[in-house]
């Protein structure tokens, strides 16, 4: 079930929110945790807030299978996102560090994915965090689902990184 994404937040925004902080209070001690950490601080969500993924743009998507024995039959899946904030003064990345399933569909993207809308972070019935992303110009032009082990979030000043790391 969402909580606040698109379809969530047309009716009332504040109750959507509060639902899904009820929802995230309730299932903590089920949730990994740096992806509880990171939906119940008070900036991720916060549009002022540079660190907010918000408005922000895609700058990559890195997938990396790696063989965990020597003869490679025991493979993991990765994923880095790298995005532009929505300031452009800094990077945000999200490493899945291991990832059981994602859904990628992208309705209308000559334009690229556009701006990062709204992002949900829910639990599974494993454990697994599930994130759930909006990208969106005028009009949504992608949706992500990614069940994963957990979420690690960071963020680098744009004066600190090189220009051509994006």
């Amino acid at each position: 079930m969402a909580y606040i994404l698109a379809a969530q937040r047309e009716d009332d925004v504040a109750a959507a929110f509060g639902r899904y902080q009820a929802y995230l209070r309730a299932n903590a001690a089920r949730f990994p945790v740096s992806a509880h950490a990171l939906a119940t601080s008070d900036w991720y969500f916060d549009f002022r807030d540079h660190r907010c993924p918000h408005d922000a743009w895609l700058g990559s998507a890195t997938f990396d299978e790696s063989e965990q024995r020597a003869r490679s039959e025991r493979r993991s899946l990765s994923l880095v996102v790298r995005l532009l904030g929505a300031f452009h003064d800094g990077l945000i990345e999200l490493r899945y560090p291991n990832v059981f399933s994602y859904q990628m569909a992208g309705a209308e993207l000559s334009g690229g994915h556009m701006d990062w809308r709204y992002d949900e972070f829910r639990v599974d019935a494993h454990g697994r965090v599930e994130h759930e992303i909006e990208w969106s110009g005028a009009n949504e032009t992608a949706r992500w689902l990614i069940v994963a082990s957990d979420v690690i979030y960071s963020w680098k000043d744009v004066t600190a990184v090189a220009s051509d790391a994006i």
